[in-house]
């Protein structure tokens, strides 16, 4: 079933979205956007654990490609990604991870070589330079330390050798009977929207308490956020950075009920011991033809509505900005999903179609105001705004041979069915992925996004909730 829970999730600041941007592998999604797609929730391993497992059992460091597009075109989008480092005891791990761009250097050595009127010592010291150009290169530094019985404490550094400033940010992790409490603090911190623009939030702090979801379905996140100085855009060349990364304090809480209803199931081969029967992904063991839905609120309250600003880079006054963002707001937000898979996930070949189909309302009052209004210029402004549009996301999965499966993801707002110029989707990710079928649920996966000009491999595992606990205990290399 699609990650239904994401509706309530996203709504905070501390939601984490795959990205090969940064060396930890994620960045934030914006809160007040639209859902992101289920294909870019990050991985719940951190990066350098993935590095290790995709290289494990081979005898050398493994190098993992990626693209992540940069604004000096010149150093390129491909990357190459490798764990350089890695001391572990039981309650302390350190890592170093490093990254290089190999484009500029080979157009620059190609371009020495052939303007050198003969190849002597001298063409072989301007060739050499090239290889030490900062530019090419960046490092990543990540430390955990457990404290017993359930509480660790994570820091990383990056640098980017195109960029002068170093990344930095301090995580605590606290494991409750029924809750996760996550402190997080990021100087800076980078969030992107659903239109894929990158900001950077020089300074980011948030405190989050997220319920685990019981049986009934009932779920509840608590949180507090603040941003200090004003958001930078990454790669937007124009538009005012999203309201909810301007600077304030802000306390939200938000409140799920989360339900399914299968028209019928099929768990025969589930049951069964034998090695054959076994699927190569645990989730997508049964076939199944399901409706399900969660429906929630949320209440926000800005504390602080950061009317202390300096200049922004952008054509709007940043007090006008900043009054246009409601000081109390309560809003509710659902979605609805149907789920239809044939196959049981054991055999080679023709044992897997799956599609899902999720309609989602980020924003109740958003809607509800742009029908009422319709098209008169006073609703200009809500309009405008990414929660105002319900969206259609739509998910196809296909076995390709074995554990190989090929997912697209695809995200539409119904908007746009009413356009001329035809039905535009929104947001599209496409995967290969190889279940690890003694993980039960883990996998490789490699993606690529369309719409970001990104991609990345990446290592993902989902277990229940007691048993993905009771892992992270045992491996520390992984985020709660």
């Amino acid at each position: 079933m699609a990650k239904l829970k994401t509706s309530i999730d996203s709504s905070f600041w501390d939601f984490n979205v795959a990205s090969p941007q940064l060396h930890e592998g994620w960045v934030k999604s914006v809160p007040g956007d639209p859902f992101p797609l289920d294909g870019s929730v990050a991985s719940r391993v951190l990066r350098p654990r993935q590095l290790s497992v995709i290289g494990n059992g081979l005898p050398l460091p493994v190098i993992v490609p990626s693209l992540s597009p940069t604004s000096p075109k010149d150093l390129g989008s491909f990357c190459l990604q490798s764990l350089l480092l890695k001391l572990a005891n039981p309650r302390w791990w350190l890592t170093m991870t490093g990254q290089f761009r190999p484009r500029k250097l080979i157009a620059d050595v190609k371009n020495e070589i052939s303007n050198a009127e003969e190849f002597d010592l001298s063409t072989v010291k301007d060739v050499a330079k090239h290889f030490i150009n900062k530019s090419l290169y960046s490092f990543g530094l990540t430390s955990q330390f457990a404290f017993p019985p359930s509480t660790s404490l994570l820091l990383a550094i990056e640098g980017h050798g195109e960029k002068e400033r170093l990344r930095s940010k301090v995580m605590v992790f606290h494991k409750l009977p029924d809750h996760d409490l996550t402190l997080e603090a990021a100087w800076p911190q980078l969030f992107v929207d659903h239109k894929g623009k990158y900001w950077d939030v020089p300074e980011s702090l948030s405190v989050d308490l997220s319920s685990l979801v019981s049986e009934s379905g009932l779920r509840y996140h608590i949180g507090m956020h603040k941003n200090s100085v004003n958001p930078q855009a990454m790669n937007a060349t124009n538009g005012n950075p999203p309201l909810s990364l301007l600077p304030g304090l802000c306390a939200k809480v938000a409140v799920s009920y989360e339900k399914i209803k299968y028209f019928w199931r099929d768990k025969g081969a589930a049951e069964q011991e034998n090695e054959e029967a076994l699927p190569y992904d645990v989730r997508l063991k049964e076939p199944h033809a399901a409706v399900s839905g969660i429906i929630g609120s949320t209440f926000a309250s800005w504390i602080w509505n950061g009317r202390s600003l300096s200049s922004i880079d952008s054509r709007e006054d940043p007090e006008v900005s900043t009054s246009k963002r409601s000081r109390h707001n309560a809003d509710l937000f659902g979605s609805v999903c149907y789920s239809f898979q044939h196959g049981k996930f054991t055999k080679k070949y023709g044992d897997l179609t799956r599609v899902d189909a999720r309609l989602d309302i980020s924003s109740a009052s958003a809607f509800a105001k742009k029908i009422l209004n319709g098209s008169s210029s006073s609703t200009a402004y809500v309009s405008e705004q990414p929660s105002a549009s319900p969206r259609l996301n739509l998910i196809f999965q296909q076995q390709v041979a074995g554990p190989v499966v090929f997912r697209a993801d695809s995200r539409i707002a119904l908007e746009s069915f009413a356009r001329k110029n035809g039905v535009s989707v929104e947001d599209f990710i496409c995967s290969l992925s190889y279940s690890l079928k003694d993980l039960e649920s883990g996998k490789i996966v490699a993606w690529y996004s369309p719409k970001r000009k990104e991609g990345m491999v990446e290592f993902r595992i989902w277990l229940r909730p007691i048993m993905l606990r009771t892992w992270l205990d045992a491996i520390p290399l992984m985020r709660a």
